[in-house]
């Protein structure tokens, strides 16, 4: 028998990376993490972003709440000094943040920039790697990495352009992560949701029709919403999960079993 507290998560110290408002992935990871028991740490972009995001802080009772860009030197290693100082340990990291520029986001495979693609690489693979070094030793007693990625890591999209190549680096980067920490409990997800309305999905061309089509194709017949998301990553992250790691998880309404 597994001892399972309830409510399942209490107790538990869960850093989200990635809230940008109340229509974000992390927001919905970082609500249902709350809402069955999880002490909440959030991070927001800059002082431009403070704002949307420190009403999401108050509402889910965050007892941390600092700055991050990965992009900056050191600021990545102030979190979770942080952590270490006001927690002493860290149960659940989700990393859902993504970046390319624009100009190479927007424009075809072919036409992207070397320094384009190293920054998407950066901000939107390597940066979970170095996350997940800082988080593993305060997972004394294992815990769950999560990291966001897409179908488009898969199978082509049109108009995903350089975030296909690097989700699929995502993903496999989880399955190594998975393989190298799995003896210290510390278990690691690759989550795939279908497409959301979402500040990030915006900077995609034509992305209206994605959604559409998502629909038209999902067995379920509509679209996930980010609640869904982050109740299957609270599941994950619980005792109920204990057993489960390395894969590419799709909360898609069935979107990826389609031809």
């Amino acid at each position: 028998m597994v001892n399972i507290p309830s409510p399942p998560l209490k107790g538990a110290k869960a850093l989200i990376i990635g809230v940008a408002n109340q229509h974000s992935i992390a927001y919905g990871c970082a609500k249902a993490f709350h809402e069955i028991g999880a002490d909440i740490a959030l991070t927001y972009l800059n002082d431009k972003a403070r704002p949307h995001v420190e009403p999401v802080a108050e509402e889910l009772e965050a007892s941390i709440f600092l700055p991050l860009d990965v992009s900056e030197e050191g600021m990545l290693e102030s979190v979770f000094d942080e952590i270490k100082a006001r927690w002493g340990k860290l149960d659940i990291l989700v990393h859902s943040i993504a970046f390319a520029p624009r100009e190479d986001l927007q424009g075809g495979l072919l036409d992207c920039s070397s320094k384009g693609f190293c920054k998407a690489m950066d901000v939107s693979c390597h940066s979970f790697i170095r996350m997940a070094g800082l988080a593993a030793p305060l997972m004394n007693e294992g815990g769950t990495l999560f990291a966001m990625s897409y179908h488009g890591a898969n199978k082509v999209v049109p108009n995903y352009n350089v975030m296909g190549p690097v989700k699929a680096a995502l993903e496999s980067t989880c399955r190594y992560l998975a393989y190298e920490l799995g003896p210290q409990g510390i278990r690691v997800h690759a989550i795939s949701p279908g497409p959301l309305k979402t500040r990030a999905a915006s900077g995609l061309k034509d992305f209206d029709l994605l959604l559409n089509e998502a629909v038209e194709r999902a067995p379920v017949g509509e679209l996930v919403d980010i609640m869904d998301v982050g109740f299957h990553c609270a599941f994950l992250a619980t005792p109920y999960g204990r057993r489960v790691t390395g894969g590419v998880v799709y909360v898609d309404g069935g979107v990826n079993i389609m031809a």
